[in-house]
């Protein structure tokens, strides 16, 4: 009962929306924001405190009720005008992070994402002829040089050019994949929800571990419109297992008449086996197989922005694929392709590996990355206040980004173990920092890898951590 009456008697000093906007300091924000939206934010923190009232024990102040709702009021309008999206500091040792954004972009795309966003460019003008012109023309000859291709398109991303190659080729009909590479990658992106929304019908063929190349004959009618062939990009079967090579594919469609396309899932461009990474294709290997279409992704290890890439062998295929309705509809964004275009320009210097952060990062010498731990834990210890225990430690890295699955890299970490503060409490504290920093916790140690954190990041870190420390002690 007194509950019920303590609740009731709260309710009657929750402050009305009026005398909330009257208070000095919710006019002071009226001179710089839009009255509707200060509005917007009184009535959501007000009723917000009305459903958290009936959780309070005893009666409240009148004037503690107002303050209350002003500092909420305050806070949530402080909260609401700061960006969601925001730099972080990657100290997971993953190098391509699908959740962290992908590929960093190299300084000559920035820089070209500037120049073409801070005014108007010639992104659909032709300069020569003075007339409308086709934006994918700025990256083409750059794709069909690097690669050898006979054509190229760019949509805004792989699952788009998937889409939209399958259906531009093979709408109404038929298309034989085998059942081992019916892939799921991150976000529930699935190779057979993809084909059923391009309006082709799958055929599955073969098991899981073994399918051979007299399961696809065996499976072909005049209903077929294409073979393909799924790059597993983000898992290995092993064992007894058995898969038919692209190869033997395109020569079964050359003796059918049936166009091959592979979906390649991560653009590589050059030999990762000099870096001590093996198994990944080589998109320009891939094409020499004879094979008609090639899908892939730009923000994988190709080392661009997000963006879908499309070769083709014959100029009738890429014709198919640019007048589909779909293409507008996943056409890449000026800002993009600029990135992808100073990306790409990149490939052509005898230096790219060290321009572009991906590979730059996978080729990086582990006493490079020694070196750069040992000066980040001597900057660290300066700071700690014997806050936590802080050690240097030998760790692994990864690719990433659905790439080179089951390969590692040899790297240093600084652990972090519990000292006055949890890894937890850490791990919660440097998320929470501007710029984030996101690391993993391991076996009870919280850990930051330095073969993906640049040395420019460094005293920012030391800093985060240093902000951390102080808050604790105070």
């Amino acid at each position: 009962m007194q509950k019920i009456k303590d609740t009731k008697s709260n309710m009657r000093f929750i402050p009305s929306v009026d005398r909330v906007l009257n208070t000095t300091e919710i006019k002071e924000l009226l001179n710089h924001l839009p009255r509707w939206l200060v509005l917007m934010i009184i009535r959501d923190v007000l009723d917000e405190i009305r459903k958290s009232v009936a959780q309070v024990k005893g009666s409240l102040d009148q004037d503690m009720a107002l303050k209350k709702t002003v500092d909420l009021v305050k806070e949530k309008i402080d909260s609401i005008q700061k960006t969601s999206l925001k730099r972080v500091i990657n100290g997971t040792g993953i190098i391509i992070h699908t959740n962290l954004g992908r590929s960093p972009l190299p300084n000559e795309a920035l820089h070209l994402i500037n120049e073409v966003a801070r005014g108007y460019s010639n992104l659909e003008y032709d300069l020569l002829e003075g007339k409308r012109g086709k934006r994918v023309v700025h990256v083409q000859d750059l794709i069909l040089r690097l690669t050898g291709a006979c054509e190229a398109f760019v949509v805004n991303n792989n699952a788009g050019a998937v889409l939209l190659a399958l259906n531009s080729l093979a709408e109404g009909r038929e298309v034989i994949v085998s059942r081992g590479e019916l892939v799921e990658i991150g976000g529930s992106f699935r190779i057979p929800d993809v084909m059923r929304k391009s309006g082709a019908s799958m055929i599955e063929v073969g098991t899981t571990n073994r399918t051979h190349l007299s399961d696809f004959e065996s499976a072909i009618t005049d209903r077929t419109a294409l073979l393909l062939k799924v790059h597993t990009s983000n898992y290995r079967i092993m064992g007894f297992s058995a898969e038919v090579s692209l190869q033997d594919m395109v020569e079964l469609g050359s003796k059918y008449d049936i166009p091959v396309m592979m979906d390649l899932g991560s653009g590589n461009l050059t030999h990762l086996s000099f870096l001590g990474l093996k198994g990944e294709p080589i998109v320009q290997q891939v094409l020499s197989t004879g094979v008609d279409v090639i899908t892939f992704s730009g923000d994988k290890l190709l080392g661009g922005p997000q963006a879908g890439i499309i070769l083709t062998q014959s100029s009738e295929s890429m014709s198919q694929i640019k007048t589909n309705p779909l293409a507008r509809a996943l056409r890449i964004d000026k800002l993009t392709l600029a990135a992808l275009e100073a990306t790409l320009l990149l490939y052509q210097k005898m230096d790219y590996i060290s321009s572009i952060p991906v590979l730059r990062m996978i080729n990086l010498p582990v006493k490079e990355i020694k070196a750069h731990a040992e000066a980040c834990l001597s900057a660290l210890l300066k700071v700690n206040r014997e806050m936590m225990i802080l050690k240097i430690q030998k760790d692994v890295s990864n690719v990433g980004g659905g790439a080179l699955p089951g390969e590692s890299m040899p790297t240093y970490v600084i652990g972090f173990d519990k000292g006055l503060i949890s890894v937890e409490v850490l791990d919660r504290a440097f998320r929470d920092s501007c710029p984030a920093v996101v690391g993993r916790i391991k076996d009870g140690t919280y850990k930051l890898d330095f073969r993906t954190i640049c040395e420019e990041e460094i005293p920012i870190l030391v800093k985060l951590y240093e902000c951390i420390v102080n808050k604790m002690v105070s």
